[in-house]
């Protein structure tokens, strides 16, 4: 099979397309014919060897993915053979640039009905982390207030439609051009980043959601009410800001499961969950998608999807 392999750390040109041995799945593992699989930031961060944890090389990239199950492992259950799925490969986020894909049982799920292949692939890491930044970590709850950060980027897009289904008050920070986009997804208060200070426009805010980082995390800590929360998926905030204000601050990892993909699932099937713009390239073209995430070529809105060709 072709894949995308990583043999050392460094830009989008250390990405070599091979040919393969086709893996076989081990125990709690299913092999998956990848018929679409999504590019992510992260999967930058891994290429460059500044992931969480630097994984052993070679690597083949990609964590996203939308497929049919061709083989199981033992011990897989319920049974997923022939299923039509989407989910993520493992804990380490690597091996969907490829014509297949091991992943994790307990990672993936029967795709939404709704969705094809393409539409699915994008959906798995970016809607679990707007889910679990919501409401496992910020703890939201009916009548409080969040602002989130980037609100019409691929995870604050879905963290504002969440949000509003349960009854939060969503102030977003995006671009004027975007504006019209954000309301329509729910966003209560749309504030342009770049005419405007956010902390001069929000007080006593809940929770913030940090899909940003950088000057607009620090710059964050002034619009929470004390017991406030800010939750970051960037970077880890400064704790000594955060006791200086009275609030909690804490940067995660998601942690994508079969019972959040499903629950995901069918808020699209029932119409509740807006599924975002894509940009499709081939496989073969995963380095200039590469290129696009570091910002070399124009980096289209929406999510950049890599699409197998038929075998």
């Amino acid at each position: 099979m072709m894949a995308w392999r990583v043999h050392e750390y460094g830009p989008p040109e250390v990405m070599k397309f091979e040919r393969i041995r086709r893996p076989d799945p081990s125990p709690g593992e299913v092999l998956v014919r990848v018929k679409a699989a999504g590019v992510g930031l992260w999967d930058g961060w891994i290429r460059a060897g500044r992931g969480a944890q630097p994984e052993p090389l070679p690597l083949t990239l990609g964590s996203d993915l939308a497929g049919e199950v061709v083989a199981v492992g033992p011990g897989v259950s319920p049974p997923l053979l022939g299923e039509e799925i989407y989910g993520v490969t493992n804990p380490q986020f690597v091996g969907a640039y490829a014509e297949y894909a091991l992943a994790a049982a307990s990672m993936v799920a029967r795709k939404p009905a709704s969705l094809n292949y393409i539409d699915a692939a994008g959906v798995p890491v970016v809607t679990v982390t707007a889910r679990q930044s919501l409401f496992d970590h910020a703890r939201l709850t009916a009548g409080q207030t969040v602002v989130i950060h980037g609100g019409a980027g691929a995870v604050g897009a879905y963290a504002i439609q969440l949000a509003r289904q349960a009854d939060v008050h969503v102030v977003a920070t995006a671009s004027a051009d975007d504006a019209p986009f954000v309301r329509e997804l729910g966003a209560d208060t749309v504030i342009d980043y770049r005419t405007q200070r956010f902390e001069d426009k929000v007080r006593d805010a809940d929770a913030v959601i940090d899909l940003v980082g950088g000057e607009t995390q620090k710059r964050s800590f002034q619009v929470l009410r004390r017991g406030g929360k800010l939750i970051s998926t960037v970077s880890k905030p400064d704790q000594a800001t955060a006791r200086q204000h009275g609030v909690e601050a804490a940067f995660f990892l998601v942690k994508v499961t079969t019972e959040e993909l499903t629950g995901i699932a069918m808020l699209i099937d029932e119409g509740k969950l807006r599924v975002g713009p894509s940009m499709v390239l081939p496989l073969a073209e995963a380095t200039q998608a590469h290129r696009m995430l570091e910002g070399q070529q124009p980096r289209p809105k929406g999510k950049i999807i890599l699409a197998t060709p038929p075998l």
